[in-house]
């Protein structure tokens, strides 16, 4: 966790002799480049001790070869971990972590801060496997940094059931990890994210003299995420922002799972992000080549106006003797034979999962030095706290994710006399009134912002010369947009982004969507152009299948508002829900504002706007979300004019109605009410569930057409006229 390395230090004890003209203090600062010796009377009492210059640089001489020599047990620890882990569970990774354990043991052991008993302090450095197969690479770094969620039986038990260390990094099973990595190119594209937020909230809240945005992210990504279109979407952005505490580490190893990469990806990577705006630093020699990436890392910290790649050529499965520098090593154990000839090659004479008591001296010092950064930096807010009260208070809520009481008020409040508009103009109402109460609130749009309605009036953009902005122009780039804005998300707790485009262009960011789910990533996706409502822009515009699909996946709300009070509803339930993703289909045509709708049934899912019956037995259910709700109000006004008993049902989110009591569920979709007709403007894949079988789903399970929405609605079958014969049919 040192700024930087007692190996460089102590080269300036090898220069010649000082003149004799040199002062006694220059003297004193030569010898207090000796390792462990840092003041000046200590200076004194070392020369008294040794007798002469000379003597101290044989003494500095002795502590680099020792520092050396524990710097290499160090990384083949960091090795034989892997190794180890990945030939017990027969299931892995091994190449990359034997490739990249010095970079790694530098990042950890001589260049970051952070807190191994607080993983969750807010200033401390970020880092991000990107190429997440290499999990054992992090895993090794958390043990021997003393984070106690990584135990010696957590590496033994690697890919098993139940423990700290799954296959891939995963943020909310193991403290230390900072996001969901695996599918590549997701980690690189977090990492943005995460930067991004420190700029902005840098720019927001340091004041001269109180730096206390303070934080550097550093990630590691391998050939396979260079490949990956989210990569350069990303790294795109990073550079047009200028993100100078984003360091990025190329493992260059030329292997990929089919093989030497020169078969599908021959392109200049130093190039390509030299023109993406990014500062290029070659490491020839990444196996050994400690100081020159100590080196590397110094000349990165020194550009503050834009990112760092570090290329650092490695090779794949470092010190295996039959098996380095090939693509058998990517991805399965090595072997018993294997794991011995690298012992004996690496000269590693130890037992698996053992950790040589030099090294565990070695890397016990971060338990203390990590306690006192934390310590240091509480007293630093602590007196910017006094003198900035405000700003303090904000960025707290932010660090706690606590929000200030009654903060829902802040949303607008819509009446049926209200003007109608579209849930898409409604979003933007919603939006602009929570920055308010919201610090942590903002994000942007994939070059839709006008479209989708997502522009936050009282704020300019985010830019490389003006981060405290928070509008943030992500171009059409909706997969690193979905990925940044995971990374923006899991900074810290009080951080709310939103990104917005088509619906159906969650198609470009799907994976991403689906990490955050994953993640436990609190991003609102504002998703407008919903439906065939959109009319003449046609099929490849119109979204179809989607609600199902993410009705679908785990762990996300799918909210389709019907006006502007479910749209309230909608972001309140979306801020609410901390630990999952939220997506909002809004719609592009207007809607009025309906009678009986309320925030309290969005909480719920799926709620009763009016009903004609009593007793909990209504002839006839009619079931919409969303553009449709309408059509199932108008229809149940003229089954009602006829004589029937009519409940209408809005079903904004089916997860949030799962979720309700049996009792609730009865009481609004009674088991003995079998007469039930649902209507939206999208797939009925999924709606069986709801209406049963005895029941019709009335909806488009094919694709859109160009034209009016109107006709289009039409001749789709989407009308009154259409519930109320099917209503009519079943009761």
């Amino acid at each position: 966790m040192a700024s930087s390395s007692n190996l460089s230090l102590s080269k300036s004890l090898f220069s010649p002799s000082p003149p004799k003209s040199a002062t006694t203090q220059n003297r004193d600062r030569i010898a207090l480049s000796v390792p462990g010796v840092s003041a000046t009377s200590r200076a004194v009492a070392l020369r008294r001790r040794v007798g002469s210059l000379t003597t101290v640089r044989a003494v500095a001489a002795e502590a680099v070869e020792k520092k050396d020599a524990v710097v290499e047990k160090s990384v083949n620890t960091i090795r034989f971990l892997a190794i180890d882990a990945v030939e017990k569970a027969n299931s892995g990774h091994p190449g990359l972590p034997m490739g990249c354990a010095p970079m790694g043991h530098v990042l950890f052991d001589e260049v970051m801060r952070y807190n191994p008993k607080n993983p969750y302090w807010f200033n401390r450095d970020r880092f991000v496997l990107s190429a997440g197969h290499g999990c054992m690479l992090h895993y090794a770094l958390l043990h021997l940094a003393g984070y106690d969620s990584v135990k010696e039986e957590d590496l033994s038990s690697f890919r098993q059931w139940g423990s700290k260390t799954p296959g891939h990094p995963e943020n909310f099973e193991t403290p230390g990890i900072e996001v969901t990595t695996g599918p590549l190119g997701q980690g690189i594209a977090n990492a943005v994210g995460l930067a991004l937020a420190e700029k902005h909230l840098a720019a927001r809240y340091n004041k001269p003299g109180h730096e206390i945005v303070d934080h550097y992210t550093y990630a590691i990504l391998g050939d396979g995420c260079q490949m990956e279109g989210i990569a350069n979407e990303a790294c795109s952005l990073a550079g047009h922002w200028g993100l100078g505490k984003l360091i990025a580490f190329y493992d260059d190893n030329h292997i990929s799972i089919d093989g030497d990469t020169d078969i599908a990806f021959t392109e200049s990577v130093d190039k390509r992000f030299e023109g993406l705006g990014w500062h290029v630093i070659w490491v020839k020699n990444g196996n050994t080549g400690y100081d020159d990436i100590r080196a590397a890392i110094k000349e990165a910290k020194s550009v503050t106006d834009k990112p760092t790649l570090i290329k650092v050529t490695t090779t794949i499965g470092f010190g295996s003797p039959n098996k380095a520098n090939s693509y058998s090593v990517h991805g399965s154990a090595l072997g018993a034979k294997e794991v011995d000839a690298t012992r004996k090659n690496l000269g590693w004479p130890y037992e698996p999962f053992h950790v040589p008591e030099d090294v565990k001296k070695h890397w016990s010092r971060h338990t203390p030095e990590g306690a006192a950064l934390e310590a240091e930096w509480n007293a630093k807010f602590a007196e910017y706290e006094k003198k900035y009260k405000e700003e303090a208070a904000d960025l707290k809520s932010l660090i706690s994710g606590e929000f200030p009481a009654g903060w829902e008020k802040a949303l607008p409040t819509y009446t049926p006399q209200s003007p109608g508009d579209s849930t898409r103009n409604l979003s933007q109402q919603c939006l602009n009134a929570l920055p308010k109460v919201l610090p942590g609130l903002l994000g942007g749009s994939a070059d839709l912002a006008s479209s989708n309605m997502t522009l936050l009036k009282m704020f300019g953009d985010f830019q490389k010369d003006t981060p405290e902005e928070r509008n943030v122009r992500f171009g059409v780039r909706e997969h690193g947009m979905g990925a940044i804005c995971n990374g923006i998300a899991l900074h810290c707790p009080g951080l709310i982004p939103y990104c917005a485009t088509f619906f159906v262009f969650t198609d470009y960011m799907r994976a991403a969507m689906r990490i955050s789910a994953l993640s436990e990533a609190r991003v609102i996706y504002v998703m407008t152009h919903d439906s065939i409502g959109l009319g003449e822009d046609g099929p490849t515009h119109q979204p179809i299948e989607h609600l199902a699909s993410f009705r679908a996946m785990p762990n996300i709300l799918m909210l389709r508002p019907a006006d502007g009070t479910e749209t309230a509803g909608a972001y309140k339930v979306a801020i609410m829900n901390r630990k999952r993703p939220s997506v909002l289909a809004l719609s592009r045509q207007k809607l009025p504002h309906l009678p009986g709708t309320s925030i309290e049934g969005v909480e719920k899912g799926g709620y009763i706007i009016s009903d004609n019956s009593s007793g909990n037995k209504p002839e006839i259910i009619l079931i919409g979300t969303g553009s449709e709700l309408e059509i199932a109000e108008k229809a149940a006004d003229e089954l009602r004019k006829e004589g029937k008993t009519v409940r209408v049902v809005s079903f904004v989110s089916w997860e949030l109605f799962d979720e309700q009591t049996d009792a609730y569920k009865e009481s609004v979709l009674p088991a003995a009410v079998s007469a039930r007709v649902s209507i939206e403007a999208g797939s009925t894949f999924g709606w069986e569930k709801i209406v049963g079988s005895k029941g019709k789903a009335i909806g488009v399970d094919h694709f859109g057409a160009s034209a009016p929405a109107d006709k289009i609605y039409k001749e789709f079958g989407l009308t009154v006229e259409a519930v109320i014969e099917a209503a009519k049919a079943r009761c």
